[in-house]
């Protein structure tokens, strides 16, 4: 017997048994996708392990909203404004203003007059060309995102009545209380490296403008494989505005989202999308220049926003899965897994994975102060960001065609 195994490799083809043949080819097809059928395509694919809290853990401390009270919200501008990342009101509290996918940042001017285009962030930018309606959303739209612009992170100076831009092929820009073409503030970094994927900021009192820059290595149209491979090039930036130069505060960061100053200035909040978590930096006091984990997640964070009372909106696609915890840690698995030739729809199915929408409000030590769920999908399943105005939560979402708002508390 144990002859006649020793054979098959030594004196037989593999195509004279067939189910050793059939194992063969496909894990070849797993590993070559000579056809791209697989969510990766063409992309040289390098998963590494993530930096995330234990699922069960996070769950187990987590306080569900069991009436789904974010489902309650109301949904707004429906097919009037596509991919509301971020929104903003200037100091006379008009707006919202919001960056769409189309490449404008629009505002809102009232019942009868609707939404007007507030600004652009380049010259490249044409009705014919970038406006395209409610398929700014499609991957149609992607194609002329480079050209276009894509505006995510919004901020006023409330002093100068600017508004300051974060681009995800422009960098930073700002604009005056006008309107019109943004000016380009920062397309680098001090040390000449190319700003790739600016995606949120917040200004502080002294004209220093904090930003996150998500890769280096990929823009925001391959934003899925920031995360996917759990690289970790993003970087926490800042803008000197008498110096205008860009400054490296935080680097090796995987996927940095949002940014927050506390409302002291003290210190600020950024998101860690891949590692499900809010990560705390402090800018004066014994700990200036040191960070800390401030919260631990249960989905995948954007952006967030500070309320009056200096308590923190954060943003969250929900939920992480017992499946998706496994891929996480084992970088080989989740090179095979995101290989197999199927959609990466059916792919987030199989590890169980039904998003929907979770916003927490926390205070400034990371104790959780709130939960909204919107668990059916009602108001939305992918959410951006949050912010708090006159006793109203209006909501923000890269991917759909509406604004949803919630009366709060």
């Amino acid at each position: 017997m144990e002859k006649r195994r020793l054979q098959l490799f030594r004196g037989e083809s593999v195509f004279q048994h067939p189910y050793v043949f059939l194992v063969t080819v496909i894990l070849s097809i797993i590993f070559i996708d000579p056809f791209r059928i697989g969510p990766l395509g063409d992309h040289d694919y390098k998963p590494v392990k993530h930096d995330v809290a234990s699922y069960k853990k996070v769950m187990e401390n987590w306080p569900a909203d069991n009436r789904s009270r974010l489902g309650y919200g109301k949904l707004e501008f429906v097919d009037q404004v596509y991919g509301p990342e971020s929104l903003e009101f200037d100091r006379s509290g008009r707006g919202p203003y919001t960056g769409l996918a189309d490449g404008r940042v629009v505002r809102w001017m009232g019942d009868g007059f609707g939404w007007e285009t507030f600004a652009v962030v380049t010259p490249n930018w044409s009705e014919k060309l970038c406006a395209n309606g409610n398929k700014s959303t499609t991957p149609t739209q992607s194609k002329f995102e480079h050209r276009c612009g894509r505006p995510l992170g919004l901020r006023f100076d409330t002093k100068t009545g600017d508004l300051y831009i974060a681009d995800a092929y422009y960098g930073l820009l700002v604009v005056g209380p006008e309107g019109g073409l943004a000016t380009p503030l920062a397309t680098h970094d001090i040390e000449g490296n190319p700003i790739l994927f600016a995606n949120d900021l917040d200004i502080h009192s002294n004209g220093s403008i904090f930003f996150t820059d998500t890769s280096k290595r990929y823009n925001r149209l391959n934003h899925f494989l920031i995360l996917l491979e759990g690289e970790a090039t993003g970087r926490l930036l800042r803008y000197d505005p008498n110096t205008k130069e860009t400054h490296v505060v935080r680097d090796g960061l995987a996927f940095p989202n949002g940014v927050q100053l506390s409302k002291d200035e003290s210190f600020l909040l950024f998101t860690e999308t891949t590692n499900c978590r809010v990560i705390k930096y402090w800018l004066e006091g014994p700990q200036k220049g040191k960070d800390y984990i401030f919260a631990n997640l249960p989905g995948f964070p954007d952006n967030v926003r500070l309320n009056d009372k200096g308590q923190f909106w954060v943003a969250i696609d929900c939920c992480r899965t017992p499946a998706q915890e496994v891929l996480s840690n084992n970088p080989l698995i989740r090179s095979i897994y995101f290989r197999l030739p199927f959609k990466m729809s059916f792919l987030a199915r199989l590890m169980g994975m039904d998003m929907y929408t979770v916003i927490s409000l926390f205070n400034e030590n990371g104790e959780i102060l709130e939960v909204l769920e919107d668990k059916k999908g009602v108001v939305m399943k992918l959410v951006s960001e949050v912010r708090e105005v006159n006793g109203k939560l209006w909501i923000g979402t890269v991917v759909h065609n509406h604004i949803a708002t919630l009366p709060y508390p």
